[in-house]
Parts: structure tokens; C-alpha cells; sequence
């Protein structure tokens, strides 16, 4: 990794070899930088206050090594990056302000993507990693990632039962429970039903009614401009003296019959005004049948105001027109049909629900044993783990159980408290000696001893569900000793089937690291690219007596320092 205005750290690299690395220093120098670092390469939360004072922005890139073809590369292509010689090339940049930006194999990538790959690359583990341990549903969850598919598979079965008898639930009661509103809905839309029904509206109905009251309310009126015009284009029986439309047109066209042979253009207005007579004449006989068609009944007039009333009290209701009327209808008789089949319905999802809480008590069994056979196993592999860390008296177990509830589901004859994760309350227990009864390890177990805990839980993970690397960071505080030792020892046998990265305050535990980083300031209080080098020979003696004894040159830590290297070269 390449690390530049991050925290302490100005510009420096940190070069990760195979096996078991050691990064050291003094406190403050830096050191965790480089798990801040990793987490950020690795989708971590990114945060305005990690950039260096005076610096624009903090930038972290790194180098991983990958094999083709794995889940990490198939994801990383699929994003669209691409490897560089067998590595995938990681970067994040995160600004003054707090942005942050990723990229990933060459391609700006959202920093979502990285963190889907991290479980897959490196298992981070630190003080805030012990205390989520103490987390019983963190405890669970490792007791499941230990169990593989024996729990995977029904777990996954009792997820999707689970999420649809809360769907079923949710719908039930929302039924049940406005039940009182559906029914005066169900009321209001028969009443609204009934209404139209009585008064039978026809589509466009209403525009008809208008036009038709229109004329009507003015027949009179109606009547005698029509016979006026049928008087001025056709003549009037009662004045056979005067001049019509119809007279004035034949008149034209006989004055020029006479003389049409002459010019061709004459000819044609003849004609012309032959056509305009024959329209007067179909004119002033629909005029005349009009008149005559004309209905001035008031009676009809007073049916059709009665029916336009009927209507407008349905449009004030129900609509603007008399088709949004009809619509409201067709949509409220469906909406009746809906409500009317609630009690159906009422009873299709409480056989479904029955049948749902009967199928999830039977996956809860099916976890439960799972879980009871793997905590038997798992409990032992990190007994005999603690054996090798020093605490070979300590007994490690499960205790799974269950919370009685009446409105749970039946497990083994028993109505039990439920989740989205199955019926078992998994916690483990720490006896860290014969004749201790086992008790919580947020109760049972030291500072120290719950460190080894951890250490002991994440070798065990290792043989069954391996990362390519592991970062501890400082989680043999608290230790001491010989403990130490058998800690340093333990991630050294770690770091032969993975990449093991511990930053750490213990000689006893760097001394068996196959490559050991220093990390230290400069005089202005910042780590520059020199302050981060791998301690070989005297050098490495001499960290390790200043980590004994606080004192670089004294005889008795460098004996001791040198001794310790011996143990562990020995041991490899």
C-alpha cells in the first residue's frame, strides 16, 4: 500500500510480504494508519477528519494480489476493472471536505463495490471486533458461518417463510383490523351503486338533454325564423306579389339560357347559377320540414328539465359528467367486489399464515439441530486452540436456547419466541478453569483472555471458511507473558495457510513474525516514505529490546530480544 496525507502519516509504503508481518512502533507513530488504511481500500466509512492538516485530500492505494477466475475477480470485472499483471489495483481518495471517491482496476467504482469484495479478502480484527463479539447475535452469526450449509440451507428456506408470514401477517390484521372503515366504505358505495342504478345514466346522455331543452325552450323563436326564411327563399302562399330568393335565381338563369351558346364562359355561370337554385330549393325544404318537425310541447320540455336534474345530482356526487358517473361505477362495483370478499379472504390468509407458522416451526428444528451439532465441534476446535494460547484448563461451550411466547411457533411441542434468524438465543460461554462454571465471556473472561478467545475463534474460521489475509489489530492487549508467546506462536502456525498482519505492542509476539515493519516519526511528527522500513538483523534486535525494555542498547533487553528470535526460529 501507498499511503499520502492520511492522519500522521505524510507519505510512506507499506509493503506486505507472504506469511506473518509484524508492523511496530511507538505509540502514536502510526501504526494503526495502516488498518485505517486497509479499511478504507476495502469500502470502509470515510471521514473529512482522516486527512492530513494542511492537505487537500488523503489517498491510499494498493496493490492484491489475485488468483483468475475467483469471486473477487468476477465481481471486479463485472464492475468493469481490469488486473494489472495478476493484482488488483485499488485506490481511494478522500477529500478536506469528506468526498470520497474509489477506483478499481483502472475504473471509478462506487464504494459499495469495494466493500462487497473485503469479506472475501481480508478479515479484519481489532478491540472493536472483541466487543462485538459480546454481541449474542454476533455469536450466532459466527456459530452459523462456522456451521456452513447445514445451517445455510434451512436458514436460507426459513428466510423466505419468514419474510412471507409477516407479508401474510401484515395483511391479516390490516384487514381484520379496518374492518369497521371497509364496511361503511362498502355502505357508501352501495348507496352510491343503488343511486345510479335508479337513475340509469346513458354515456352522453347529458349533452343530448342539453341541446334538446335548448330547442325546446325556444321553439317559438325557432319556429318563426325558420318559416321566415323559408318565406324569403321560396316565396310566402299568403303574398303571391312578393320576391323570393328562389324567383330572383330562376329569373338569372333565364336571362342568360338565351344567349349561353355564345361564349363558353357564360355558358358555365349559367349552369353555376342553375346549381345555386337547386340549393335553394333543397334549403327551403328542409326549412319547411324543420318548422313543421318542431316539437313545442311543454310537457317534453318538463320531462327532459326533470331527467337533466336527475343527472346533475349524480354529477355533483360522483363526477363532472355523466361519463365519469359510469366510470366511478364500473370502478366502485369492482372496488364492492373487493370489499364483499373479505371474509373469503380472511380466511385464505389465516389457513396460509397457520400453514406458514407450521413449515417455520420445522425449519426452527432444523436449525436448532444444526446449530447443536456444529457448537459441539466448534466449541472443542477452540478449546484445543486455547490449550495452545497458553490457557490450557479453559473450556469453551454454547448455550442455545429458547423464549417461551404464546403467540410464537411450535417447537418441539413448545410455542417459542421467533425471528428473522430462526428460535435460538446462541451464546457462548468461557470456564477459563476446572471448576469455573461456564458463564457469558463478556462476564467469564479477562481483557486478555477474551483477546485469546478471538484469536482462537478466527484460527478456527481459518480451516473452515479461509481469507487470503488477516489484520489483527492490537488484539493481544492485555496479554502478557507467557501468553504472549503462545500468541505470537499460534499466528505464526496462521500465517503458513494465509497472510497474517498483526500490529502489535508485544515483542513476544513480533518476535516470530517472518518480516517485521517499523513505523516511525520524523521530528516534525509526521511519517514520511522512510519512516515505514523492514527491520532485518541488529535493527530488528534492536526494536525488539526497545519494546522489552524501553531501551534500545541495554544488554539484558537485547539478550532477551535475541532469545526471543532464537524461540521462534526454532518453533518455525
Amino acid at each position: 500500500m501507498r499511503i499520502r496525507s492520511l492522519g500522521v502519516i505524510d507519505d510512506a509504503v507499506v509493503e506486505l510480504s507472504p506469511g506473518f508481518t509484524a508492523v511496530t512502533g511507538e505509540t502514536g507513530a502510526g501504526k494503526t494508519m495502516v488498518v485505517t488504511s486497509l479499511g478504507l481500500l476495502l469500502g470502509g466509512r470515510a471521514d473529512a477528519a482522516l486527512v492530513r492538516i494542511g492537505a487537500e485530500k488523503a489517498v491510499v492505494e494498493g496493490r492484491i494480489t489475485v488468483s483468475p477466475g475467483d469471486s473477487v475477480v468476477v465481481r471486479a470485472e463485472e464492475a468493469g476493472a481490469e488486473l494489472d499483471d495478476g493484482a488488483l489495483l485499488i485506490s481511494r481518495t478522500v477529500s478536506a471536505e469528506g468526498r470520497s471517491r474509489a477506483h478499481l482496476g483502472g475504473r471509478s467504482v462506487p464504494v459499495g463495490v469495494l466493500a462487497e469484495l473485503a469479506d472475501e479478502l481480508v478479515a479484519v480484527h481489532g478491540q472493536t471486533d472483541q466487543q462485538g463479539l459480546l454481541k449474542l447475535n454476533r455469536q450466532r452469526q459466527a456459530l452459523d458461518r462456522y456451521a456452513g450449509d447445514a445451517v445455510a440451507v434451512p436458514l436460507t428456506k426459513y428466510t423466505e417463510a419468514y419474510r412471507r408470514l409477516r407479508a401474510v401477517s401484515v395483511e391479516l390484521d390490516e384487514i381484520v383490523t379496518r374492518a369497521r372503515e371497509r364496511a361503511q366504505e362498502a355502505d357508501m358505495l352501495r348507496y352510491g351503486l343503488d343511486e345510479i342504478a335508479g337513475v340509469e345514466p346513458r354515456a352522453g346522455e347529458d349533452v343530448e338533454l342539453a341541446e334538446e331543452a335548448e330547442r325546446l325552450g325556444h321553439a317559438e323563436a325557432l319556429s318563426s325564423a325558420a318559416t321566415a326564411a323559408h318565406a324569403a327563399l321560396a316565396g310566402n302562399p299568403e303574398d303571391p306579389e312578393g320576391i323570393d330568393a328562389a324567383t330572383l335565381v330562376a329569373g338569372a338563369q333565364r336571362a342568360l339560357e338565351a344567349v349561353r351558346s355564345y361564349d363558353p364562359a357564360l355558358a358555365a355561370l349559367a349552369d353555376r347559377i342553375g346549381e345555386i337554385g337547386i340549393l335553394l330549393g333543397d334549403v327551403a325544404g328542409e326549412l319547411a320540414g324543420y318548422a313543421d318537425d318542431l316539437d313545442a310541447d311543454p310537457l317534453r320540455l318538463s320531462a327532459v328539465e326533470e331527467r337533466r336534474a336527475a343527472l346533475t345530482a349524480l354529477t355533483r356526487k360522483y363526477g363532472e359528467d355523466v361519463a365519469a358517473v359510469i366510470t366511478w361505477a364500473e370502478q366502485s362495483a369492482a372496488r364492492l367486489t373487493e370489499l364483499d370478499g373479505d371474509d373469503e379472504r380472511i380466511d385464505e390468509l389465516t389457513a396460509e399464515r397457520d400453514a406458514l407458522r407450521a413449515e417455520l416451526g420445522g425449519l426452527a428444528q432444523a436449525l436448532t439441530d444444526a446449530r447443536t451439532e456444529a457448537a459441539e465441534r466448534f466449541a472443542a476446535a477452540v478449546t484445543a486452540e486455547l490449550a495452545s494460547l497458553a490457557m490450557p484448563h479453559a473450556r469453551v461451550s454454547f448455550a442455545i436456547r429458547q423464549t417461551e411466547d404464546p403467540d410464537g411457533v411450535e417447537v418441539g411441542g413448545r410455542a417459542v419466541a421467533y425471528g428473522p434468524a430462526g428460535v435460538d438465543e446462541v451464546e457462548l460461554l468461557l470456564a477459563p478453569h476446572p471448576g469455573a462454571p461456564p458463564r457469558p465471556i463478556a462476564k467469564g473472561a479477562s481483557g486478555g483472555e477474551l483477546s485469546r478467545v478471538m484469536l482462537a475463534v478466527e484460527v478456527v474460521f481459518a480451516g473452515t471458511d479461509p481469507v487470503p489475509t488477516y489484520l489483527f489489530d492490537e488484539v493481544d492487549a492485555g496479554v502478557g507473558g507467557k501468553a504472549a508467546v503462545e500468541i505470537g506462536r499460534r499466528l505464526a502456525r496462521l500465517a503458513k495457510t494465509a497472510q497474517v498482519v498483526v500490529v502489535t505492542h508485544l515483542p513476544q509476539v513480533a518476535a516470530f513474525a517472518d518480516r517485521q515493519l517499523l513505523v516511525e516519526k520524523t521530528n516534525d511528527g509526521s511519517v514520511t516514505r522512510s519512516g515505514v522500513k523492514v527491520l532485518e538483523g541488529e535493527d530488528r534486535v534492536r526494536e525488539l529490546s526497545r519494546m522489552l525494555a524501553g531501551q534500545e542498547d541495554s544488554e539484558t533487553a537485547r539478550a532477551h530480544a535475541e532469545e526471543l528470535l532464537a524461540t521462534a526460529r526454532a518453533d518455525a
